[in-house]
């Protein structure tokens, strides 16, 4: 297929100068932002939570002259809706008001009066979406943690929880490591209900009109509530009456034993879990607990504040990012360079990279051992130094590229064949037991714990994902394994069933259907699968029914709620480059028309050699609870999440390089397919 036209495509001599001429400028823009050690690293935006916790966990720790709150302040001022209200991703059709009660909390602490313009839009929003009744456990958490909520009206976290061992079913284990790597220090300050109150004329009174004694802590009501779920609650009200009574016998050694985890796993750039949550309730615990500033764990801490991979300075606004990408981005540049051919003409760089990413490899135990003992370390991490979590999506990428190394004499006098092996061993030993691979654990599926009261945040849990599970597929695929393998059959098996009615596949870490279905496809080319079968077509149809009018493909955050947005949104260059990825790797003459108009929408778009993108087209948690795809028919789903498409439980993210590498890689596979 493609073959008969291939001489047609070859002769326009124009369409192939201008298609290599974007191809260098962008593979030449990479080159130049390649930082000296030799990775590549995009900044990673989120929402306005980022820079209000740290403006309140300062305060906390009594650093309210801290150089970085009003740095801090200025960002929320600048990303603040005409509506008042902060919002969760770029165009949002709401706020959220969560993010919201956090930054306004956070500017008052700065001084900000309520009589502000800004402010009393932002008071006015609140209100008008019921006032703190209706805020999520996280929020209450940082309204208690500044003496403005009652510590016995948030949900009671136990420290005695380290002590459940690992066949519990309430294990720490059986929750996903970021979830876990939160829940642990949070349960100490949970212990302690520690509290630095604001200045009195800077106190969120406005917010309690009737008086704090008349306002109504109870947690908002669920539809559909069954006994399970009172069940909990009720679990929750004894918990925090023994605590109020005393009657806590294991307190002392269970908080002696959560900090000695939490100090344990604190990474060596001084940051928990690669990420913000962690970090900072990890931090105020240690300081709540009498570790001085300048102890080396808290100092770490409060030191990676001021470390450039982590901030972000623009003007006199500063933005801390939630997390950092140095090894996906480094590895999804590196296979962008050989989709395009980049690969000797950039030998230097691409040479340093390769390097760095082995450097990289995690042969050290991390957490996921305590539900796969018996297999040995292997796998990559996300982050500059997160060695407890590695990640399976990283090591699927890790393994493609080094794939295209493994012959060359001088990587292997380096050890790429051993990397290789431990990588393929330990994503092996990681895959789930319905055929699929979940990011960081093994079978980490318990939904009952998401019907505690404390986790009515993001995801509580880590299953099986698509877009995980054929990006591990498509790396099996370039080592030269084939559909026969059993663990692969149980995969496409796994890929097969979890495939839309539409055609399309559920985007679990990038947003949506188009990345989903965009990751599936390359890989069943990749395993050896017959690319004309019926499901494989359906999924193609889908793509090219879903190109818009400009030639490229866009979907919006807003279709994790709305059924009505599946594969709709503002037209970006990643998610056109996702859908082209995937038409390219079918094969079909049918679809030569979508992909040259794809093809000439990025080349069009193209900018100095990069392309703009203020969409968020990557996703963190897209609310659900259960870390899986749900069926969005039901009349009752946004009452019972709390969420619309707003996407108030959410964490949307937008990688600043997914525009850039993601469309390199289209128009370098659409040029290897021209030959």
């Amino acid at each position: 297929m493609f073959d008969d036209e291939t001489q047609t495509g070859a002769a326009n001599s124009n369409f192939g100068k201008q298609l290599s001429g974007s191809i260098d400028a962008a593979a030449d823009w990479l080159a130049a932002r390649q930082k000296p050690e030799g990775y590549w690293v995009g900044r990673l935006e989120s929402n306005g939570c980022m820079e209000a916790q740290w403006i309140l966990a300062l305060w906390f720790m009594g650093l309210e002259d801290h150089h970085l709150r009003p740095r801090l302040a200025e960002s929320l001022r600048q990303t603040q809706r005409e509506d008042g209200s902060w919002e969760i991703y770029h165009g949002a059709p709401a706020g959220d008001i969560n993010t919201t009660v956090e930054a306004y909390a956070a500017l008052r602490s700065v001084g900000a009066p309520k009589n502000d313009p800004a402010m009393q839009r932002a008071y006015d929003w609140i209100m008008s979406k019921g006032g703190l009744k209706n805020i999520r456990v996280f929020t209450r958490y940082w309204l208690a943690l500044i003496g403005e909520y009652p510590w016995e009206r948030t949900p009671n976290l136990p420290p005695e929880v380290i002590y459940f061992p690992n066949w519990f079913p309430f294990s720490i284990y059986n929750f996903a490591q970021w979830a876990r790597a939160t829940l642990m220090p949070i349960a100490v300050l949970s212990a302690r209900r520690p509290s630095r109150a604001l200045p009195q004329e800077n106190r969120l009174d406005e917010f309690f009109p009737e008086g704090r004694n008349n306002f109504d802590y109870s947690y908002p009501e669920k539809p559909g509530a069954d006994i399970i779920d009172s069940f909990f609650v009720g679990v929750d009200r004894l918990l925090h009456w023994g605590q109020s009574a005393g009657i806590a016998p294991w307190r002392r050694g269970a908080v002696k034993r959560a900090l000695e985890w939490i100090i344990e796993h604190q990474d060596a750039d001084g940051v928990w879990g690669g990420i913000q949550p962690p970090w900072i309730y990890s931090m105020m615990a240690l300081y709540n607990e009498g570790y001085a500033l300048d102890h080396p764990n808290v100092a770490a801490a409060l030191g990676a504040l001021d470390d450039p991979r982590w901030r972000v300075d623009v003007g006199d606004a500063t933005w801390i990012q939630a997390s950092v990408s140095p090894v996906w981005d480094t590895l999804l540049t590196l296979l962008a360079y050989d989709d395009a051919n980049q690969n000797d003409r950039h030998s230097e760089h691409v040479e340093k990279a390769v390097d760095w990413i082995l450097s990289q490899q995690v042969l050290r135990p991390g957490d996921w051992q305590v539900k796969v003992p018996n297999v040995e370390p292997g796998g990559w991490a996300f982050e500059y130094k997160n060695y407890f979590y590695p990640d399976t999506d990283d090591t699927a990428v890790a393994l493609i590229v080094l794939s295209q190394f493994r012959d060359d004499p001088k990587w292997r006098e380096k050890g790429i064949e051993r990397a290789i092996q431990t990588g393929v061993n330990w994503l092996f030993g990681m895959q789930c037991k319905g055929g699929g691979w979940g990011a960081f654990d093994k079978d980490n599926d318990k939904t009952y714990l998401t019907r505690i009261p404390f986790c009515d945040f993001g995801e509580a849990l880590d299953p099986p994902s698509v877009d995980v599970t054929a990006h591990i597929v498509e790396a099996f695929g370039k080592l030269g394994f084939r559909m026969d393998h059993p663990q692969i059959c149980r995969a496409i098996d796994y890929l097969q069933a979890e495939q839309e009615q539409n055609g399309a596949w559920f985007g679990r870490w990038g947003v949506n259907y188009v990345y989903g279905t965009g990751a599936v496809l390359p890989a069943l080319e990749a395993i050896g699968e017959k690319m004309d079968r019926p499901y494989i077509q359906k999924a193609c149809d889908w793509l090219v029914a879903m190109q818009q009018d400009d030639g490229g493909w866009g979907e919006s955050c807003a279709s994790y709620m709305d059924p009505n947005m599946t594969g709709k949104g503002t037209t970006t260059a990643s998610q056109t480059a996702w859908a082209l990825m995937g038409l390219i790797a079918a094969n079909r003459d049918a679809d030569r028309e979508a992909i040259e108009r794809g093809i000439a929408f990025l080349m069009e778009r193209q900018n100095d050699g990069t392309w703009d993108e203020p969409e968020y087209t990557g996703a963190g948690f897209p609310g659900y609870g259960v870390g899986a795809t749900i069926k969005l028919g039901d009349p009752l789903l946004a009452e019972r999440l709390k969420q619309g498409p707003e996407l108030s439980r959410a964490f949307m993210i937008n990688y600043n390089l997914y525009r850039h590498y993601f469309p390199l890689m289209a128009l370098g596979r659409w040029r290897e397919k021209l030959g």
